[in-house]
């Protein structure tokens, strides 16, 4: 995935990376269990923003501005910027808005590179509990404080070991959807609920095997194919195929056999 991307350039933008989720959590962290400035984006139904995320997707965008003025950018608070540059960052600044604004840590920050419009670098930020997972398809780390550490799926080569996530299924799935879903989880050993992107890193870092979503936006998965394959794990939709430039039924997985597995319960819902 990196291949055509110079060693000396991927370091560049690796460590740039790393400067943007620096200044994401300087504008995010003085606002997590604090007056966050909540608004809701549907005058029917709820769809929150807060000044958190606001105000880190302007800093990212600042900092590339200054940095990289070709590059262009696509953010789930201020749209596209030139979408179609060589170079495109992906950004959700606050993925999880909902268990940030409860207080919850477990929201993240997603920040995606594309490369003549595949994903090639990427980053999911805890700032508060001060966790980098980023990566590329040469590996993935974890960046804390203390140092850094390679991350690495585990093997789960049977749907009946694994450790799954998805967010809300009520909420997120359609009615067939959610009878995939139901399928895969009968079969799973384990299912935990509401942990947004902040399970692809555990995928990636080998706690967890597999997530599964749909309707995704580009925002919401492209920082996270990079880690999931520097980590040897994989990112398809519901058929099994590499994920398009806008989203959708996605799956993350550790092992492919695994992978496998449920898709034969997905493939009968897939879009």
């Amino acid at each position: 995935m990196t291949a055509l991307l110079p060693e000396t350039r991927l370091a560049e933008l690796d460590s740039f990376l790393l400067e943007l989720n620096r200044a994401a959590a300087e504008a995010i962290l003085p606002l997590f269990r604090g007056e966050h400035g909540l608004s809701n984006k549907y005058e029917i139904g709820f769809d929150p923003v807060t000044e958190a995320d606001k105000g880190a997707e302007r800093a990212i965008r600042e900092l590339i501005a200054e940095r990289y003025p070709d590059h262009g950018v696509i953010g789930e608070e201020y749209g596209e910027d030139r979408a179609d540059s060589e170079f495109v960052w992906v950004l959700d600044p606050v993925d999880g808005t909902r268990a940030f604004i409860a207080g919850l840590p477990l929201w993240t920050t997603l920040i995606g590179l594309r490369f003549q419009g595949k994903p090639v670098l990427g980053s999911i930020g805890q700032s508060y509990l001060g966790e980098v997972y980023i990566g590329h398809a040469g590996g993935s780390r974890l960046v804390t404080a203390q140092g850094e550490r390679p991350l690495r799926v585990r093997p789960c080569p049977r749907l009946t070991g694994a450790i799954i996530a998805t967010t809300d299924p009520e909420a997120c799935f359609s009615g067939a959807e959610l009878g995939a879903w139901t399928q895969v989880r009968a079969a799973a050993r384990l299912a935990r609920l509401g942990c947004d992107a902040y399970a692809y890193a555990m995928v990636a870092a080998g706690t967890m095997d597999m997530v599964i979503e749909a309707g995704l936006k580009a925002w919401d998965i492209d920082a996270a194919i990079p880690v999931v394959a520097g980590a040897g794990g994989l990112t398809t939709d519901w058929r099994g195929e590499p994920v398009g430039p806008n989203g959708g039924q996605i799956v993350i997985a550790g092992d492919r056999a695994c992978l496998d597995e449920a898709l034969v319960a997905l493939r009968r819902s897939a879009n």
